[in-house]
């Protein structure tokens, strides 16, 4: 069972060398690459102003964000949801750079290259040439986008969680038809909990006479090959 953890943030602008700061993160954890209903999603101060053309993007206010908790103040949190294992964004440099910065500054270690995967490249690798943003992806892989009106840190990670799946090979990733087989009980359980045996069907003498009649009536019939 593999663990990795896909996340996302919403910043004051695109570099944090010139002071920008991270204002929402929102993880999600995977195992086996599906997501498993667990997340980490919070609003924090940035401790500057909020520059009204990234409001735009985000929509996240300086109301939205005051009283919120600083970066120190959840990021043992944070590094404590995100584990040892892949860490996964959409154009993760940017994700990555962003939460080094803000560990630098509480005196904690940067994040691990080594443990980074970043859908962008995968995205670029599999469709190169063509535009390959979160909205693209959705649209190429037919994921609802009707409730993205401004970026957000949880819904992209939701939105990248679905696309994740498909660029790492669908649904049917690692299927084993083998142990899953063997792990089916001999009573089939639908959603009513009532549990149902397959029954088969007995085809009559008289039945069977009619199906041979017919395939006399055919030309070289493939059930009689």
């Amino acid at each position: 069972m593999t663990r990795a953890v896909l996340f996302d943030t919403e910043t004051t602008g695109l570099d944090p060398a010139q002071g920008h700061r991270v204002l929402e993160i929102a993880a999600l954890e995977l195992i086996n690459d599906l997501p498993t209903g667990q997340y980490f999603h919070t609003l924090l101060d940035p401790e500057r102003d909020v520059p009204e053309e990234v409001v735009r993007v985000h929509g996240i206010t300086a109301r939205d964000v005051a009283g919120k908790p600083r970066f120190g103040m959840i990021a043992e949190d944070l590094l404590a949801f995100f584990g040892a294992g892949p860490l996964i964004a959409h154009n993760a440099p940017f994700d990555f750079g962003f939460l080094d910065a803000e560990l630098r500054r509480i005196g904690a270690p940067a994040l691990d290259r080594g443990r980074m995967v970043d859908t962008l490249v995968l995205a670029k690798t599999r469709f190169p040439g063509l535009p390959n943003s979160l909205d693209a992806l959705c649209r190429r892989f037919g994921i609802d986008l009707s409730a993205r009106t401004t970026h957000n840190a949880l819904l992209d990670c939701r939105l990248l969680a679905e696309i994740y799946v498909e660029l790492t090979g669908g649904r049917q990733r690692g299927l084993d038809l083998q142990a899953e087989s063997a792990a089916i009980p001999p009573a089939i359980t639908y959603a009513n909990d009532r549990p149902r045996r397959p029954r088969p069907i007995l085809v009559s003498d008289a039945e069977l006479a009619a199906h041979e009649a017919f395939l006399a009536r055919l030309k070289s019939p493939l059930w009689l090959s």
